[in-house]
């Protein structure tokens, strides 16, 4: 018998078995992942909520820089102003055409203020 031919020799059922059996070790993964970076947030910032809406992607007025690139990664581009008394970002995410973006994001002092979200 050629190694080739003993995929050829399995049934259905124990191509079914190996099949549930990938599906549930892939999942099994997922969620020891999910339930690792939790751990890891919750550790971090000291608090549940702020680690569901992280994990989540939710925006919220009074997050920090750090937490929202947490949450929604690294801006596709930023604008910044150096004011008198503080320091103005605008976080680019989910570029549309040139120069456009789906989600801009303000932070003043690197605290969310708010936010404009073009669909």
């Amino acid at each position: 018998m050629l190694p080739g031919d003993t995929l050829a020799m399995l049934t259905f059922g124990q191509i079914s078995l190996i099949v549930l059996t990938i599906i549930v070790l892939v999942g099994g993964i997922c969620l020891w992942a999910y339930r690792q970076r939790r751990r890891h947030l919750i550790e971090r910032y000291g608090d549940p909520e702020v680690a569901r809406r992280i994990m989540r992607g939710v925006l919220w007025q009074g997050e920090t820089a750090e937490q929202l690139r947490e949450s929604l990664g690294t801006p596709a581009d930023t604008d910044e102003k150096v004011l008198k008394t503080k320091t103005k970002e605008i976080w680019k995410y989910r570029p549309t055409k040139r120069n456009r973006f789906g989600l801009k994001v303000t932070l003043d002092d690197g605290i969310v203020t708010g936010w404009e979200q073009n669909d």
